[in-house]
């Protein structure tokens, strides 16, 4: 098979499956490091992260990954990008708004503390199910200067959350008959509940304001 990005997404299973056969345990790692870069770095929010994570839990039910092994990997990949970025954006990303340039006027920063401050905890639980947001997610909570300790704790039950749902989803009903049989159509699903949050947002917002 032609490897390209669509491709990959739409038969993610396959192309792990070859990932496992080739790499081993070293597997693990690779999946570590996509998901940290997926969460951590905000020139990588293309990366998959729902249909990652659903793929993986049919790979599990199959046998070919370890449950605890894979679900601690994830949990830990994603805090630790969360955290990354949290802090990028913290040390680096709040000193862009010194420089005086147009786009980063004082006032910005203080509507984006402001916003974090009210609304951040429900932000960094519900920027982890949308893609691209949730990479960006952490990082305007760092500039914005949000509670670390608040930060902190609504990491950690988003990952948790986002983490099972979509692995233990695909662990359950990955390997059901139907959903073998038509996977690409399933991930194409995954994807698209994952986006509707943000969509409904933005029409609520731009459309029945």
């Amino acid at each position: 098979m032609e490897l390209n990005a669509l491709d990959f997404v739409l038969h993610i299973d396959k192309y792990l499956g070859l990932i496992i056969d080739k790499f081993g345990y070293l597997t693990y790692i690779i999946i570590f490091l996509v998901i940290f870069a997926e969460t951590g770095l905000v020139i990588t929010p293309f990366l998959p992260g729902d249909s990652l994570l659903f793929a993986l839990g049919t790979l599990v039910a199959k046998g070919l990954l370890n449950l605890v092994i894979i679900f601690l990997t994830l949990l830990a990949a994603a805090f630790i990008g969360d955290n990354t970025n949290y802090w990028i954006g913290r040390k680096i990303g709040r000193k862009a708004f010194e420089t005086g340039n147009h786009f980063f006027k004082k006032e910005y920063l203080e509507r984006t503390e402001h916003f974090y401050s009210k609304h951040g905890g429900k932000t960094i639980i519900i920027g982890r199910f949308v893609p691209i947001i949730r990479t960006f997610v952490p990082f305007v909570a760092g500039i914005g200067r949000m509670n670390y300790l608040k930060f902190l704790f609504f990491s950690v039950a988003g990952n948790l959350i986002w983490v099972s749902i979509f692995l233990f989803t695909g662990y359950f009903f990955g390997n059901l008959p139907f959903v073998k049989d038509n996977f690409s159509l399933v991930i194409m699903l995954v994807i698209i509940i994952s986006i509707a949050p943000g969509l409904y947002e933005f029409f609520r917002r731009k459309v029945l304001k």
